[in-house]
């Protein structure tokens, strides 16, 4: 069985060997929606270089192509931020050349003149190492042969560009054969034995473990067998298959599923794992259908793995594709298409969790008066404390929360400052914030310093005013936010499942009973500071930047710094994340 460290550089460009019980290489099956198979040759799959598809093989080829004094270069997934002088530090997109990769974990390579050690899991192989050369950009020294060379040139690069786009073709062809077999193993190697034996499995369970895999099997079987269709075998840069992509775009937005049960799927996986009988059973139905030596554990992260890696594949395919190819149009829209996929896989996963710490926020604000919070708002973007003043030029101290659609104000304890009671909440939707300027108030009649308006079609006026200038402009800018958030759920489609809301506030209740005498309230004593909220386009996929991860592809977006509000909100209550 191979080390867990290990299986993040088999997964990570997705070309594994389909190995047997006795070592021999197994003939790979798909099966369409019909029930019938159509049989792919192990040549066919490991046509574009058998070596990268053996476990180490990837490796021993970088070796010896190191060796042959080629040049190897490789492409950064994700940035890797270290203050290490014998690491290497990039950002994603950068260009390594490898100098070394004997050890599996950690390769040696340079960035312009610097040479260093860092993470094999951080980066891939580029498919086309003619690329890492470059063109010729010298001058010829006789200009007589500046015509000639130049179409020459010319004619060089276009065949390089086609070759290129061979490789990319077949490179996208053959990991998703390979990862049509995987998900068959997945599906009848460990779902169908499972549910034989009900004595160990209760259905549940596999629910929790498997997530909607079977429904990624079959949509991928589709897929696939539409790619087949538009892939020219003859001359496979010729090969149309954006408009695969297109087509199916919107059906990728069942890896968002599976994606957000992963992790509940990895912590019962583990709970089993601790017992033997378990262990045993797991590894009889990997040997039984003959797959390749991997644990269980990471063959469920194929589909996060590979949900991330279809924008890349098509990047890579866009910048082989000339603007006069009859699939640049498509392919471009596709890469587009793909990325947007991702983005919504991120938010929902993003969303899911925050969603929980929602319901216990207001779990602990007392006398809640209305609908949950959830019923409207799924994301906390500023929260703060501002002085409210009422027709009459009465001041209140309260502290507010502006969530999408909605602003919720409390106010606090007379003797425990730090205990919030619920006080009423605005309906964003129909509002508008407006700037004031110091000095006399018309519509209050009143003189205020640092104060805005929120105001409604009706004419219902709020005005707030803040401590200072810069925590009026935070919060301006907060309602200009909440409106875009709004906005890019619209145009994204984005929406959390009622019954994923009601869950979530059910485990905050249940979770509250009983220990509300224990609570600390202290965190509410020092208002939350301004949370600021990144555009959709500016989160990407990675992973943490301190040392190689076991899971490299990961779908959640860099991890911050604790936001001030959940920070002051863990003290309030015992729920840990």
């Amino acid at each position: 069985m191979v080390a867990r460290g290990e299986i993040s550089r088999f997964w990570s460009l997705e070309s594994l060997q389909f190995v047997s019980a006795d070592r021999g290489t197994e003939v790979s099956a798909l099966v369409d929606d019909n029930g019938s198979e159509e049989d792919l040759s192990y040549g066919e799959i490991s046509q574009a270089n058998p070596r990268y598809l053996q476990p180490g093989g990837e490796q021993l080829a970088v070796n010896e192509l190191i060796s042959d004094g080629h040049i190897v270069c490789a492409e950064a997934l994700w940035d890797h931020v270290t203050m290490d002088d014998q690491e290497l530090g990039f950002k994603a997109g950068e260009v390594i050349q490898v100098l070394d990769a004997s050890n599996k974990e950690w390769w040696w390579g340079m960035i312009d003149d610097k040479e260093a050690w860092f993470p094999a899991s951080f980066v891939r192989l580029r498919v086309n190492q003619e690329d890492a050369g470059g063109e010729y950009t010298g001058k010829f020294p006789d200009e007589r042969l500046d015509t000639h060379c130049s179409k020459h040139r010319l004619h060089k690069s276009s065949e390089n560009k086609e070759q290129m786009r061979t490789n990319v073709i077949k490179e996208i062809m053959n990991t998703e054969r390979v990862y049509i077999k995987h998900l068959k193993d997945i599906c009848e190697g460990y779902i169908r034995q499972c549910r034989k034996h009900t004595g160990m499995f209760a259905e549940a369970q596999l629910s929790t473990i498997f997530g909607n895999i079977e429904e990624i099997y079959k949509f991928q079987r589709k897929f696939l067998k539409d790619l087949e269709k538009q892939f020219n075998k003859n001359e496979p840069h010729l090969s149309e298959i954006g408009s695969c992509f297109l087509q199916h775009h919107a059906e990728f937005g069942i890896y968002s599923e599976y994606c957000n049960n992963h992790s509940s799927a990895c912590l019962e996986l583990v709970k089993l794992m601790k017992q033997s009988k378990y262990r045993h059973f797991f590894e009889a139905c990997r040997l039984l259908q003959q797959m390749i030596d991997i644990a269980i554990d990471g063959f469920l992260l194929t589909p996060v793995q590979k949900i991330c890696k279809y924008p890349l594949q098509l990047a890579e395919l866009l910048k082989y594709t000339t603007p006069d190819h009859s699939d640049y149009e498509n392919i471009s829209a596709a890469y587009e298409a793909m990325k947007n996929v991702a983005h919504l896989i991120n938010e929902r996963k993003r969303r899911l969790e925050s969603i929980d710490k929602i319901a216990q926020w207001q779990v602990s604000i007392v006398n809640w008066e209305g609908q949950d919070v959830l019923t409207r708002s799924s994301e906390l973007i500023h929260s703060g404390e501002l002085t409210k003043i009422s027709k009459q030029g009465k001041s209140q101290q309260r502290t507010l929360f502006l969530f999408d659609h909605q602003l919720i104000f409390c106010k606090k304890d007379m003797l425990r400052r730090d205990m919030l009671y619920y006080n009423g909440h605005i309906d964003m939707d129909e509002i508008k914030a407006v700037d004031v300027e110091d000095g006399k108030e018309k519509d209050f009649n009143i003189h205020i310093k640092n104060g805005f308006k929120l105001k409604s079609p009706t004419e219902e006026v709020h005005l707030f005013c803040a401590k200072k200038p810069e925590d009026k402009q935070r919060w301006l800018q907060a309602c200009i936010d909440e409106r875009k958030r709004v906005e890019e759920d619209k145009e994204m489609g984005f929406e959390i499942a009622e019954s994923q809301k009601k869950q979530a506030m059910l485990n905050a209740k249940k979770s509250s009973h009983g220990k509300m005498k224990g609570l600390n309230y202290s965190g509410f004593s020092v208002p939350p500071l301004h949370q600021s909220l990144h555009p959709l386009h500016q989160r990407h996929i990675t992973v943490p930047t301190s040392i190689p991860q076991q899971q490299v592809f990961a779908l959640a977006e860099p991890k911050r710094k604790p936001s001030p509000f959940w920070h002051s909100f863990s003290k309030l209550t015992s729920f840990k994340k």
